[in-house]
């Protein structure tokens, strides 16, 4: 994809350590950049974030050129204190029942890897709503992630620090493989521990929507606000709708060889993939599987790569990325991938690798 007009190629990006939210001295000085208007990429709870400033409109416009990222993609504004939602949201009268909803999901969830979208107040610029009138509010749980949030003034605007299609960052060295010379900053909190964006769920319809799956399940939401639905295009991508959320419209995640997800019964995807990785090996392409542990040795590709058991679907979203990019590290060009349950956490990682794989999804 290409760079946005404006990008700047040449900018010297500073990288600092920081595994401790009391470093003050980094977090002071990151904080400073993002106030001045700088990009400052940083850890949280589920990849690294590409922060600027969310209530100036030049910072935003900032983070879509440095991600070559599309303008109408909304940006998430990341806070620290509950409280700070007041002055990113509507006071309108007809707004107070979202706010009631969004208060019992944040005594919930918050801090944590879910993200909320409320009707925007005037505060919040529309280059960081991607020119809606709604604007989508994180409180992440990662205390370095709070520190710096705090040190920058309250309010960051973050989408994932990587470029625009690519797989999101779960650690420092790939925000620069993407960021270097592009952003003013990187803070190296070490490994992410989710490894997969936060859920997102639109509170301005009734009932509440989830445009993005994650860590918070629709089970769990659903015990706090009763009914709650998924958009319909989570997992076919059929929609060409104007994004209301992040990585609703475009292709995300992808590696640079070809993605297949494949889905049926064990012996069957086996036997399947093996047949394709032959034809692409006698073409002389690199192959790679991204599988579970539990079959990951039945598989004749040239690099086997295991998300951990089925059992356990955190290992799975922690590993799927940094999978994504060691592929691309190590040049294969030819891709498959087991599918998911499309329940609970198993919906994310779907979502994601099909995202990945522009939706080229095979079910034998």
């Amino acid at each position: 994809m290409k760079w946005l007009p404006g990008c700047v190629n040449n900018m010297d990006t500073k990288v600092i350590t920081c595994m401790e939210e009391d470093d003050k001295a980094c977090l002071t000085e990151a904080g400073r950049i993002l106030q001045s208007g700088g990009l400052v990429a940083f850890p949280t709870e589920t990849v690294y974030g590409l922060g600027g400033d969310a209530l100036n409109p030049a910072s935003s416009r900032k983070i879509y050129a440095a991600k070559g990222r599309p303008s109408d993609n909304p940006l998430i504004v990341h806070i620290c204190r509950f409280e700070d939602i007041y002055r990113l949201v509507s006071d309108d009268p007809e707004h107070k029942e979202k706010l009631a909803a969004a208060k019992k999901l944040a005594d919930a969830f918050w801090p944590g890897p879910l993200t909320m979208i409320l009707p925007k107040s005037e505060d919040v610029p529309f280059e960081t709503t991607g020119g809606l009138h709604t604007v989508a509010i994180r409180f992440p749980s990662h205390k370095t992630a709070l520190a710096l949030i705090a040190a920058a003034g309250g309010y960051v605007a973050a989408p994932s620090a990587n470029a625009s299609g690519r797989p999101s960052p779960t650690l420092a060295k790939y925000v620069l493989e993407d960021m270097q010379g592009r952003i003013d900053m990187v803070v190296d909190g070490g490994e992410v521990g989710i490894g997969l964006e936060s859920t997102i769920v639109d509170l301005t319809v009734e009932p509440a929507e989830i445009l993005r799956p994650g860590y918070v399940t629709e089970e769990m939401l659903r015990e706090v606000l009763g009914k709650v639905e998924t958009d319909r295009t989570v997992l076919d991508g059929s929609s060409g709708q104007i994004p209301k959320a992040p990585g609703m419209k475009y292709r995300h995640y992808a590696p640079k060889g070809q993605l297949t997800v494949v889905s049926g019964e064990p012996e069957t995807v086996i036997s399947y993939v093996n047949k394709q990785i032959e034809q692409a090996k006698a073409a002389g392409k690199k192959t790679g599987v991204i599988a579970a542990e539990e079959t990951r040795k039945d598989y004749r590709a040239d690099v086997c790569k295991s998300v951990g058991s089925r059992q356990d679907e955190l290992s799975a979203a922690k590993l799927l990325y940094r999978i994504l990019r060691e592929f691309d590290e190590e040049n294969v060009e030819i891709i498959f991938a087991e599918a998911f349950e499309s329940t609970g956490l198993g919906q994310a990682l779907m979502n994601r690798l099909l995202k990945a794989a522009g939706h080229h999804i095979i079910n034998v």
